[in-house]
């Protein structure tokens, strides 16, 4: 019986994950110029388990504030669809609707689910990052429209769910900048600014939704 207590108790510490921040280099040259050039100069590595597993570049300035009428958002000054950032998937992986993200270079846009009653229980929060190939996303302006910008990240996720990454305001007295620590059962958690809002993202997890 102890041996077999051994066995799994050691299996157990083979499967946990483990997820770090450290710094990354310059924004890849395949982004479009237009984004490239809003990006930090500067990105974050996450590492998992040891091993690179993204690399993000945030957006260096807020854009223009378009105040919205919309409630409980984290980010109520920033319009819809607005390029955030741009992410390469160094190991495929899975978001926390366990779809699947294969390896490549994303863009992040700015997003907020309608409030019409399809999304209950999707997240106790409505604000996300939609991923979008960067080969199939060029523009620096806002994509306004919702539906177009889930269209676009189909492209990303491969089914009819757009592939997203939860963001949430954070506590400032809880913030610390670039820190991943983990949340519950199954989150992690990456603290970061985003327009001078300190923000958590989830970047990685699981949702039964």
């Amino acid at each position: 019986m102890r041996n077999l207590f051994l066995i799994l108790a050691s299996a157990a510490l083979l499967t946990a994950e483990e997820y770090k921040a450290m710094p990354a280099g310059a924004p890849p040259a395949e982004l479009a110029a237009p984004i490239a050039g809003l990006l930090e100069k500067q990105g974050i590595q996450i590492v998992r388990d040891g091993k690179p597993l993204t690399e993000m570049w945030f957006r260096a300035e807020i854009p223009a504030p378009q105040p919205t009428t919309e409630g409980s958002l984290t980010m109520p000054n920033v319009p819809h669809g607005s390029l955030m950032g741009a992410i390469r998937i160094l190991q495929t992986y899975s978001d926390r609707r366990g779809q699947t993200i294969k390896a490549g270079l994303y863009t992040m846009r700015y997003s907020y689910y309608p409030e019409n009653g399809d999304h209950q229980g999707a997240a106790p929060q409505r604000d996300f990052l939609l991923l979008t190939p960067a080969g199939d996303d060029s523009s620096a302006n806002a994509v306004s429209d919702f539906k177009a910008l889930v269209e676009m990240s189909k492209k990303a996720s491969g089914t009819p769910h757009p592939c997203v990454f939860s963001i949430r305001k954070e506590d400032p007295k809880f913030f610390k900048e670039n820190h991943v620590e983990k949340e519950g059962e199954a989150d992690w958690l990456l603290m970061r600014k985003l327009g001078g809002v300190p923000v958590t993202m989830v970047i990685a997890g699981k949702v039964e939704a």
